[in-house]
């Protein structure tokens, strides 16, 4: 199963009332995997009735799988249970870790691009496809620093893991800006040495901007609209690949869902190869 080339949105259990009453014309919804690990109560009454008409990305960001610790096994059988449960067309996570230890950090925090993590990478991806038998789409990611010891350029990492494990990726529009803007590096460059035949789902959100001495410093946020820049970079991508399953992530600040659904349409339009769209 794949989700279907379509915009689709992030859902948000305030959005749920309109959604029964419009059942809009999106290709799919996204939930995060962490909100559904308890076993009954209105969130799944909710999903339950969402699952009916639509098609499911479930977004993982609790499995620190970039990290040097061993997975978590009860974390792993919450999250077989909710897949087996709902059958989502995509199940994905983060390039990142989150935990040490036996201590979480409440953040996605990045990994130096080594030979050493890239086989615990994916030693990991391999554990995680096999418990939960399906295939997982693993996220590039926003980040603000760079190590010292990173030998591997990041695109290159992804792809040695997908070629490894035959996991896909989560092609985040925003999150390559975002890096890149820190780094002084350029995002056409990434994203012309991004592995594009290995993306199952793009993701587009907002970020926001802080002036340093430095230069400017991005944040992704998901907290606003999607910038200009990241729809020009989205545009020129999916006029090289075709339509892609395309997310609208807005997680923080949740407008109304009208304004969620400009957002839906605007990258529909793009994916329809509708130049106006950029015109904004």
């Amino acid at each position: 199963m794949t989700l279907p080339r379509k915009a689709g949105l992030g859902f948000k259990p305030e959005h749920f009332p309109a959604i029964s009453e419009t059942k809009p014309d999106l290709g799919f919804f996204e939930i995060h995997a962490e909100n559904y690990m308890g076993a009954g109560g209105m969130p799944h009454a909710m999903l339950e009735r969402l699952r009916a008409d639509y098609a499911l990305s479930v977004h993982g960001v609790g499995l620190s799988i970039g990290g040097p610790d061993p997975l978590d096994r009860d974390h792993l059988a919450r999250l077989k249970a909710l897949c087996d449960r709902y059958d989502p067309e995509s199940f994905s996570e983060h390039l990142a870790w989150a935990s040490h230890g036996g201590v979480w950090m409440h953040d996605l925090l990045p990994l130096p691009y080594t030979a050493e993590t890239l086989a615990l990478t994916c030693d990991h991806v391999d554990e995680v496809q096999e418990h939960l038998g399906r295939r997982m789409l693993l996220e590039n990611p926003a980040t603000y620093v760079l190590f010292d010891n990173s030998e591997i350029p990041e695109t290159e990492f992804l792809t040695e893991i997908s070629q490894r494990t035959g996991c896909g990726l989560l092609l985040d529009v925003n999150n390559v800006f975002v890096s890149c803007v820190n780094h002084r590096q350029d995002p056409r460059a990434y994203l012309e040495a991004f592995p594009l035949n290995r993306v199952g789902e793009v993701h587009l959100a907002g970020h926001e901007e802080e002036e340093l001495p430095s230069g400017p410093l991005l944040i992704d946020s998901h907290g606003r609209e999607v910038a200009e820049p990241v729809w020009a970079l989205y545009a020129e991508t999916v006029s090289n690949t075709g339509p892609l399953p395309s997310l609208i992530e807005w997680d923080n600040d949740v407008p109304d869902f009208a304004t969620l659904m400009a957002e839906a349409e605007r990258a529909s339009m793009i994916l329809s190869g509708d130049h106006h769209a950029l015109a904004s």
